[in-house]
């Protein structure tokens, strides 16, 4: 026997092992690989009688099996010779369940959507009543159930900013930049908030982190200078300020606080 047709019968033999695993879709791609083997193969009389006694109780099987019914409902047919017509049968099976996989899957990723939608609208409404232990306990509830989802941490975060409460922002910003840390967006969000706190120190480290991502961008250097100028460090002001400038020449902002921090140094202003 020969290669191929040894692979087709493993792979027949595996279908009811399949099915008792409740896994229907291996066991029809495994049905319908072994009966394209065969065809491509020159099959002694032998052969052939063995293969459809095999063929014959792998139908069987599938007929006979619940979740292969609830996925199709039609009766399989076999008889020896019709080979080829199984294999198109199955092949359509296939294409169908492979349709409905995707279906389902479209259903659960809206339904997931739009769940998380309503429960982040309903955390901002108890937000707004100023109902924050109920906010807390539906925002953390739908952080955990997607907890690889940094975008979400984000926009739960800036939930808490709206309601300035920062400390809430600043963990869920701190868990979305360990999930992103080349998310330069998330370091200047981070950034305000620590700001708000007044933890300084804290806010510089983090933005340093953002460096290496972002080292042509001038907001991220804008937003470094603002933690130094309500620090009172005007000379690390200025350098920042400086560096946004030398990025965007044109940024009118970073401009006016680089001579802001020169004049709190007791340093001439520049045009």
């Amino acid at each position: 026997m020969s290669a191929e047709l040894t692979k087709a019968r493993a792979q027949i033999t595996a279908v009811g092992t399949h099915l008792k695993q409740g896994k229907v879709f291996p066991a029809i791609t495994a049905l319908y690989e072994a009966l394209n083997g065969i065809l491509r193969s020159q099959l002694m009389k032998s052969e052939r009688d063995e293969f459809a006694r095999m063929l014959t109780d792998a139908v069987y099987h599938l007929n006979n099996d619940k979740g292969f019914r609830s996925a199709y409902p039609l009766l399989m047919q076999y008889q020896p010779g019709q080979e080829k017509q199984l294999a198109e049968m199955l092949r359509d099976v296939l294409q169908e369940l492979q349709h409905t996989a995707v279906v389902e899957a479209r259903g659960i990723i809206l339904d997931k959507n739009q769940r998380r939608a309503a429960e982040l609208e309903r955390g901002r409404l108890l937000l707004a009543e100023q109902k924050y232990d109920e906010a807390r306990e539906v925002l953390e509830k739908l952080a955990k159930e997607f907890p690889d989802d940094s975008d979400l941490k984000a926009r739960i975060a800036d939930l808490f900013i709206k309601g300035e409460l920062y400390e809430d922002a600043f963990s869920y910003l701190d868990e979305a930049l360990e999930l992103s840390p080349d998310q330069i967006h998330l370091y200047n969000r981070i950034g305000i908030v620590l700001r708000r706190l007044k933890k300084f120190d804290v806010a510089e480290k983090y933005f340093m982190r953002a460096v290496p991502y972002a080292k042509n961008d001038a907001n991220l250097y804008f937003n470094l200078g603002r933690v130094y100028v309500d620090w009172g460090r005007f000379d690390k002001a200025e350098k920042a300020a400086r560096i946004a400038l030398r990025i965007t020449p044109a940024f009118d902002e970073a401009r006016k606080m680089l001579n802001f921090s020169l004049k709190r140094q007791n340093k001439p202003v520049e045009p």
